[in-house]
């Protein structure tokens, strides 16, 4: 079986690293600066793991999205999972589906919600499941990256045909702490509470996760989930405030001494994915003719630090 990641960055190696050692080498499918840096098709892909002092080291079969055209490969993919930043997900597969066969799954593994909704209608009967995971890695290099955290990985159906059992066990096998559930999109919306609440503060008060566990944090930690409790109520996502409130504040616990990947794109003056976290929100919210004042002063703040975005 053939198996793709569309997006080689720390996540993407992460899962191409877990999918080999479970004996199924996936194909990385990256933009040309990646393909031709200093690293070529004979130079392995290395992980660091700390809490197991070792290096792994595998070779993956690289194309890069230049060559589509002239890739025989692609129509055997069978699964193509997808780890770009949210706002590269919908430019990025729609060039990809002309090559991809009618038995291709698509699985969309990456921060903040939005993307599977453009994407639908430009799917043509694919298949498309989505997920989630707090698993950390840091990219170090090309083709070098460290394992900075054990986390649950969570990947559900959404439309179309749903992923073949054989490949759902594999990916399940592969994948430490990783399970399949029945609505995806609860666990999305937990995760994107976390993004919500940890990625904007860090960004604009240039502080590591932990920070955010001071007391004059609070109230407006408080604000923002409760804004996103009242989209999620209207979208028919039910959560519970006090586990939620404790989830995030967990993460920020468990990561505290990281920096989170928005306060690294407006630290590196790089488009962020705000527009896929709190945007969404408030992208919802007006769809219900509700407005979020907390959650809109947020995606205005990161969005005047992020020249890319505008």
């Amino acid at each position: 079986m053939t198996i793709a990641i569309l997006g080689a960055g720390a996540i993407g190696q992460l899962i191409a690293h877990q999918l080999a050692n479970a004996n199924v080498a996936p194909l990385l499918l990256v933009k040309p600066d990646q393909a031709t840096s200093s690293n070529n098709q004979a130079t392995p892909f290395v992980i660091e793991q700390p809490e197991l002092q070792q290096r792994q080291q595998h070779q993956f079969d690289v194309i890069n999205t230049g060559d589509y055209l002239t890739a025989t490969i692609l129509p055997d993919i069978e699964l193509l999972i997808v780890t770009l930043k949210a706002y590269q997900v919908v430019p990025a597969v729609s060039a990809l589906l002309p090559k991809l066969s009618a038995q291709c799954h698509i699985l969309l593994l990456h921060n903040g919600i939005g993307s599977h909704l453009e994407l639908e209608p430009h799917l043509d009967g694919l298949g498309l499941s989505l997920g989630t995971t707090s698993q950390g890695a840091l990219r170090l290099g090309p083709r070098l990256i460290r394992h900075t955290g054990e986390g649950m990985s969570q990947f559900g159906h959404y439309c179309g045909p749903e992923l073949s059992s054989e490949l759902r066990q594999l990916l399940l096998k592969a994948i430490p702490n990783s399970s399949w559930v029945e609505k995806i999109m609860p666990a999305l919306w937990q995760k994107l509470a976390v993004n919500a609440v940890i990625n904007p503060l860090t960004a604009l008060n240039n502080i590591p996760n932990g920070a955010l566990t001071a007391a004059r944090y609070q109230p407006q930690i408080d604000a923002i989930l409760q804004e996103l409790q009242q989209v999620a109520w209207l979208e028919n996502i039910h959560l519970d405030s006090d586990k939620l409130a404790s989830t995030v504040r967990q993460v920020m616990v468990l990561t505290a001494e990281n920096f989170s990947s928005m306060h690294q794109d407006v630290l590196h003056k790089r488009r962020t994915e705000i527009d896929y976290i709190n945007g969404y929100l408030v992208k919802r919210a007006a769809a219900h003719k509700l407005a979020l004042p907390v959650n809109q002063q947020l995606v205005s703040q990161i969005n005047r630090l992020s020249p890319a975005a505008a």
